[in-house]
């Protein structure tokens, strides 16, 4: 068996380094690994029928639908409203307008479920008005790429919903899972910069003008657009009233409708932003599609068995595994993108989870929190690219401003770990429909 776990890992490296897409990589080592070592498996048949089972899965259906909204989101002036909204409630609290990148984002992935679209979309006004009020740079894009990847936790989540059809897992669940850690992770990251502008005031730039309470107020008519759109994604979900896709369907139409009352969306920037989604969505499914066949492959192999075999004697405790499991993930995130590192690894992660007493919907969370590491992790974390485009600064200087937002992000995993309940308390309290 350690000749054919050999074979497999040579085969994925090989392909990947040759720089064969993903998917193909992923189906070329399980139709490799299949005729090699199960020559009368009718490899063939068995890639067709995983393809048309995660083609046809329902679950899948809401996919398409939140990429197209956030890219529709893309093209409107979300960003400008939100900064406008929020600023006006941070100057008197520690920190003052630094904030308001965190609360963006927060908000924002409640309707976005991208990290790369939170990151883009906040950042493209948050940035530049911070640095133009003179805050501190490294602080700046430090937590635009930490609280960019609260598109992945906070619901709906574009890789949660990629976990639940790999690990036939409830999509609802997984989203109510999120919430709280999701809560938890901004919470931690506001605590982070008003700890910083205590320590070292200079970090932040000069107060901006007063207001009037009736001026703040008035304001926060700037947040109508998004708080609706939650409502009628999250609200329609979390209260029983729609399934993932049907939400999904819906926040599409509010996007539409927030782009046509901004004035905003043309025929043009639409047709762009379809084609964009199509692409997304071809390359995602694709790459489950991949995940999806090469799981079935390595169960036909025994691959996680034998796994299971090596690493059960050594009697790791699940807190250990865990924290294996994040250097693990950790070190993945370092050489690949943090999606294709989940697909690739979760046919044997996730039993090595289950028997150490942990549920799926907790390792959902789980995952989600090692890939944002992993979309700030230099050389190829996404987020420090998107970063990039945005400000034009180096990918290590945006690293190494990013560095504390990271750690934060491991140790509210550590902390996860230590309190499951954390994750699986929603999912577990209330019952949602789908």
């Amino acid at each position: 068996m350690g000749k054919v776990l050999i074979v497999v890992l040579g085969l994925l490296l090989g392909l990947l380094g040759l720089g064969v897409w993903v998917a193909l990589g992923l189906i070329g080592v399980g139709v490799g690994s299949l005729a090699v070592f199960k020559p009368l498996l009718p490899v063939y048949k068995l890639l067709a029928q995983q393809a048309w089972n995660v083609a046809t899965s329902k679950e899948i259906l809401a996919l398409p639908l939140f990429i197209l909204m956030a890219e529709i989101l893309f093209r409107t002036r979300l960003s400008e409203s939100l900064f406008s909204g929020l600023a006006p409630w941070t100057h008197r609290i520690p920190g003052r307008m630094s904030h308001i990148t965190v609360l963006a984002s927060t908000l924002f992935a409640a309707v976005s479920g991208s990290s790369a679209a939170t990151t883009a979309t906040v950042g493209r006004i948050t940035a530049t008005e911070l640095l133009n009020r003179g805050y501190d740079r490294r602080m700046v894009l430090g937590s635009l790429a930490g609280s960019g990847t609260l598109g992945f936790l906070i619901p709906p989540s574009v890789i949660m919903i990629i976990y639940g059809v790999l690990a036939e897992e409830s999509i609802l669940k997984l989203f109510l899972a999120g919430v709280i850690p999701g809560i938890l992770l901004a919470g931690s990251y506001m605590a982070y910069l008003g700890t910083v502008s205590l320590l070292k005031p200079s970090v932040v730039g000069s107060p901006p003008p007063p207001m009037t309470l009736g001026e703040r107020f008035a304001a926060l008519f700037n947040l109508l657009p998004v708080l609706m759109l939650i409502l009628c994604v999250i609200g329609s979900m979390y209260g029983g009233i729609a399934s993932p896709t049907e939400a999904a369907a819906v926040g599409v139409l509010g996007s539409l409708l927030i782009g046509v009352f901004q004035r905003t969306i043309t025929i043009k920037n639409l047709c762009e932003a379809f084609l964009q989604a199509s692409r997304t969505i071809s390359m995602i499914g694709l790459i489950i599609i991949g995940a999806v066949f090469l799981s079935v492959a390595l169960g036909y192999l025994g691959v996680p068995r034998f796994v299971a075999g090596v690493i059960q004697p050594l009697e790791l405790s699940p807190f250990m595994l865990i924290v294996v499991l994040i250097i693990f993930y950790g070190l993945l995130g370092c050489v690949m993108e943090g999606m294709s590192a989940i697909v690739m690894t979760l046919s044997i992660t996730l039993p090595l989870v289950l028997d150490a007493g942990y549920d799926k919907v907790w390792f959902g969370v789980f995952i989600v929190l090692v890939v944002e590491m992993a979309q700030i992790t230099p050389p190829v974390g996404f987020n420090l690219f998107v970063i990039q485009g945005l400000t034009g600064d180096t990918i290590s200087s945006i690293a190494r401003a990013a560095l504390p937002f990271f750690l934060i992000m491991v140790i509210l995993t550590i902390v996860l770990a230590v309190f499951p309940e954390l994750a699986t308390w929603l999912p577990e309290t209330i019952k949602l429909r789908g």
